[in-house]
């Protein structure tokens, strides 16, 4: 039996790619750059992989440790993706965004890339999907990571204001959907 699910790595894949929206975050990449001169893209890809594949494997040990279930913790989680994909869609920013000296780590790959947002959801997805599916999702984000912070500049040309803005919409209209299906698939009603 292969322990690989293609379905499922898909499915990991574009939930991951919408709840770290990396694209959505190119204006505030380039805005990072701009102030701390470069931003190291191997260092912060890094960062982004081996924060998520530790949360996804301590993550449920740590919830343990101070008494909160993955249900309950699936339903915050819900909730958090649930104003992030309010931001996007309405514009209207809910979370304060703090800006660091060196931000190939910080603000950049934690919490910008893998925030309490991204750790919610590997929580949530780990109840749902096999784990070394989600390692494979979190591997091939952590590639997208990569290329898009090497290539900010090119894709800011590419794209334009309207065409960020339009994909900014489109992934959270995504995210909306998952936060309902994420809040729907542990409260059991």
């Amino acid at each position: 039996m292969n322990p690989f699910n293609l379905k499922e790595i898909i499915s990991v894949t574009m939930i991951l790619f919408a709840i770290i929206d990396i694209i959505g975050a190119i204006p505030v990449i380039i805005e990072l750059r701009q102030k701390t001169g470069h931003i190291q893209s191997e260092k912060a890809s890094i960062a982004v992989l081996v924060l998520m594949v530790g949360f996804l494997y301590a993550g449920n040990g740590l919830l343990s440790l101070i008494g909160i279930d993955v249900a309950s913790f699936a339903i915050a989680g819900s909730l958090v993706i649930f104003f992030i994909a309010m931001e996007m869609i309405l514009g209207i920013k809910f979370f304060r965004e703090e800006t660091a000296e060196t931000a190939s780590i910080v603000p950049l790959a934690f919490p910008l890339i893998a925030g309490a947002g991204t750790m919610t959801t590997l929580l949530s997805l780990k109840s749902q999907y096999e784990t070394q599916n989600i390692v494979v999702g979190i591997t091939l984000n952590t590639i997208i990571v990569y290329l898009v912070l090497k290539n900010v500049k090119w894709l800011e040309r590419l794209l334009g204001k309207s065409g960020l803005n339009i994909l900014r919409k489109a992934f959270g209209v995504i995210l909306l959907a998952i936060a309902i299906k994420l809040f729907r698939s542990n409260t059991h009603l």
